[in-house]
């Protein structure tokens, strides 16, 4: 899980990335000065950089992404739990929902993935009574 490990400007970049790709390298420099404000040689260190942790590859000077952003937000949000909650998920919610109001929508939308997430056999046991 470890490998997923990105720091604030390797994750503005991926997510540079992740917006345009596939895109020449040469493309992706323009937009990294116009975006992040970064030079021609950031971008191309920073580039070498994630190629080697695996997070892009870069073949014939076009840069495609070889981990998605979801996978990236999960591990984030794993370690924000595990490290701010003691890794507790009920604690996490409870202090992400503390002063925020939900739509009916939202809800519904929570209470179907909760669900999703329970082993089969648990799913809809609170209907039955």
């Amino acid at each position: 899980m470890e490998r997923l490990k990105l720091h604030e400007g390797e994750f503005r970049f991926m997510d540079l990335i992740w917006d345009v790709e596939p895109v020449r390298s040469t493309e992706l420099a323009k937009l990294a000065l116009e975006k992040l404000e970064w030079k021609k040689s950031t971008c191309y260190t920073v580039l070498k950089k994630l190629e080697e942790k695996g997070f892009v590859k870069n073949e014939n000077a076009v840069v495609t992404s070889l981990v998605d952003r979801e996978q990236v937000g999960k591990y984030e949000c794993e370690i924000l739990i595990e490290k701010s909650f003691g890794g507790s998920l009920p604690a996490f919610l409870n202090a992400f929902l503390k002063d925020r109001k939900l739509s009916r929508r939202e809800a519904e939308a929570i209470y179907r993935l909760v669900e999703q997430a329970l082993p089969e056999e648990e799913q809809d046991k609170g209907k039955e009574t």
